[in-house]
């Protein structure tokens, strides 16, 4: 198999914007492990955490968001996600997605959208730990 675009790796540091968790409708998939992490983290039964936090969709669960500005609940004031050390795979694998490094172009796309895609201040991720992070327990 050869090697991929970003072989030499790829320049991201997360600022903390909370972009990529705002501003247009989408899913963040969750499954029941990571319910479950999340339930207890915010002291609750996973029970109660589907039935107040999610959303079916197509025998799937996802997160809820707000419906007029389709941030996710979980991120507050000052764009926070509370749920940070808990959060879904999905959001700890961002910006990692294989859509946004299946080209350069798909990158550059994303760095509209992120801007700790090639910030000037963002250390230079290698190969191993990018796919080290796709690779996450999904």
């Amino acid at each position: 198999m050869p090697d991929p675009w970003y072989k030499d790796g790829l320049r991201f540091k997360c600022t903390g914007c909370g972009k990529c968790c705002t501003g247009s409708p989408g899913y963040v998939w969750v499954n029941e492990e990571e319910i479950h992490e999340m339930a207890e983290f915010l002291k609750i039964s996973p029970e109660q955490f589907v039935q107040k936090y999610t959303r079916k969709v197509a025998n799937r669960l996802a997160l809820l968001e707000h419906a007029r500005t389709y941030d996710c609940v979980f991120l507050k004031e000052g764009k926070i996600c509370t749920l940070y050390t808990a959060r879904p795979t999905q959001c700890r694998t961002y910006p990692w997605w294989p859509e946004n490094l299946e080209s350069k172009k798909a990158w550059e796309e994303e760095s509209k959208r992120c801007e700790g895609i090639n910030h000037e201040e963002a250390p230079l991720i290698s190969l191993g730990e990018i796919k080290g992070t796709q690779n996450a327990k999904q």
